[in-house]
């Protein structure tokens, strides 16, 4: 049991429950019920991938996730209100990587964590190759090393982020719609509601100096989808 979960829930019930089942799939579990506590865990601890509830005591969940996200590089899996649209886009602006709606069943859950842990890099990762890197101007980027840098610059970015600028990368010059993105990113489509992708693309935009009000970089198709442009990089 090599990769370690924090869990940040304040139902204890709930929590031993959950912490039991992921337990059994091979996973090292912790369980923290307090926000303001588990902000000092997942910086001390740098687990592989954080379960955090929104609704805790001490500090909620959003607070935590926007104060750790610069210095803590693995996974944020946000549990949100059922049918909150509201929660969950606020968890993505914050850094989270992904949401998972409450109630909600352990397999599932078992799934998105293990959907979420196949993106994370791993120490026999080998080097780069050509074909693990992209360069469009001044704005480079390799799968390998899971990074991205503007004129020079590293770019901060989540697991989701990366994995979404990437996709958009490697299909650059040609429109995405939400539901190719979805399905290739969370294995679902688009279900007409669901607004994650938007949510991190207009991170993204910011994080790639793109104009929100007429963006260059990575452009809406309305009624299409999403093109990252092969030119406006430099």
């Amino acid at each position: 049991m090599n990769t370690r979960i924090l869990l940040v829930e304040d139902d204890e019930r709930l929590a031993e429950l959950t912490a039991e089942y992921l337990t059994k799939n091979d996973l090292q579990v912790s369980v923290e019920p307090r926000g303001d506590v588990a902000e000092a865990r997942i910086l001390a601890e740098q687990p592989d991938l954080v379960i955090l509830d929104v609704m805790l005591p001490g500090k909620d969940g959003f607070e935590v996730c926007r104060a750790v996200r610069s210095q803590y590089r693995g996974v944020i899996l946000m549990l949100t209100a059922r049918d909150e649209d509201f929660d969950q886009i606020l968890g993505l602006e914050m850094g989270a990587d992904d949401y998972i709606a409450k109630p909600v069943q352990p397999r599932v859950l078992l799934a998105r964590i293990k959907a979420l842990l196949r993106r994370l890099p791993t120490p026999g990762d080998t080097p780069a190759g050509e074909a693990d890197k992209m360069v469009f101007g001044q704005f480079r980027i390799s799968q390998a090393t899971r990074t991205a840098t503007l004129a020079g610059q590293s770019i901060d970015l989540t697991t989701a982020e990366f994995d979404l600028l990437w996709l958009l990368a490697t299909h650059a010059g040609n429109v995405l719609s939400r539901d190719d993105l979805l399905q290739e990113l969370r294995g679902i489509g688009f279900d007409g509601l669901d607004r994650s992708i938007d949510a991190r693309i207009s991170r993204l935009r910011k994080k790639l100096n793109d104009d929100p009000e007429n963006p260059t970089r990575i452009k809406t198709v309305r009624g299409k989808g999403y093109l990252f442009s092969k030119h406006d990089w430099n």
